[in-house]
């Protein structure tokens, strides 16, 4: 699979990700662990979203 995420977009993916996985760490809702999926994609530089809706950002 080829990358769909320019490091811009992965670098906001991190950011977000660590912003929400500390959130739901620190006591947060349920949906705060949505950040893992962040995360996954930002170190992957392939979102499956984007796939579906054949979108790329770089």
């Amino acid at each position: 699979m080829k990358c769909n995420l320019a490091i811009w977009d992965r670098g906001l993916r991190f950011l977000f990700g660590v912003t929400l996985l500390t959130y739901a760490i620190a006591g947060g809702p349920i949906w705060a662990y949505a950040g893992i999926y962040f995360l996954i994609t930002a170190s992957w530089g392939l979102c499956p979203l984007y796939i579906w809706l054949k979108i790329r950002t770089n």
